[in-house]
């Protein structure tokens, strides 16, 4: 027997909620992601297929996700494509995640009532902090979050413990920070571009799964996970500059 759906949190009421997950050739974890989200609390799910060839876009469609294709490459360009267009579709508050099944989307509450309620401008998961399934991050991964937050911490004032891709924000505030890095480096300058404007941070503990299907597109190539760790130094040196150009200035 099928209980009655969850109620929708008074906090979010007058909130439009959109979730973008990019994707690449995720099939066979795409569908358990789109399925596992709350939709008392997401009202648009937006999957940006970034040409797949496993047919991604079918699976997500068949969970009721709306799929943009984007034929631009990069992790950031599908971020900023999905979050275009939910922007233009009038969402308020944004959640991002990846497609591989992941993150504990179920639980994506506490990313995004913080927002609802104005007792944060961004919230973030914490895959070094919470729960992980043995398996689910290599510890080249743990270091390298700490390592960067730590760096983000001495240059911008706010010390992040990961880098994950879970994540909420307002619509509004997102369009302000000026993102500008279209590849791996979104998610490092997201964090970054918030604590330079001084906005309200929180990390949130969460449990951390194995992927549920396929291979990670970074951590399971060596290639991948070089090009991947140079446009993150990157990014953290391009918008490190700037942040000491912005108290210079001040």
């Amino acid at each position: 027997m099928t209980g009655s759906p969850a109620p929708r949190p008074p906090a979010l009421r007058g909130y439009r909620v959109a979730a973008v997950i990019p994707a690449l050739n995720e099939a066979g974890s795409i569908g358990l992601t789109v399925a596992r989200i709350p939709r008392a609390l997401v009202d648009q799910v937006i999957v940006v297929d970034g040409n797949s060839t496993d047919g991604t876009a079918a699976a997500a469609r068949a969970q009721g996700a709306e799929v943009l294709l984007e034929p631009r490459a990069g992790y950031g360009q599908a971020c900023a494509s999905g979050a275009a267009h939910a922007a233009a579709s009038g969402a308020d508050i944004i959640v991002f995640m990846d497609g591989d099944g992941c993150d504990a989307i179920e639980e994506c509450a506490v990313l995004i009532l913080p927002i609802a309620d104005d007792t944060a401008d961004f919230v973030m998961a914490s895959r070094t902090r919470g729960l992980r399934e043995p398996g689910s991050m290599g510890i080249h991964q743990v270091i390298a979050g700490r390592l960067i937050g730590r760096l983000v911490g001495l240059t911008c004032g706010v010390r992040y413990s990961d880098m994950c891709a879970f994540r909420s924000i307002r619509t509004r505030t997102l369009e302000r920070l000026g993102m500008a890095e279209m590849s791996y480096g979104w998610n490092l300058e997201m964090q970054m571009r918030v604590a330079i404007r001084g906005l309200r941070v929180r990390e949130v503990a969460l449990p951390y799964r194995r992927r549920a299907a396929g291979e990670s597109k970074v951590s399971g190539n060596l290639r991948n996970s070089l090009r991947a760790a140079a446009r993150i130094l990157l990014t953290a040196f391009r918008v490190s500059r700037q942040a000491r150009g912005v108290r210079t200035a001040a």
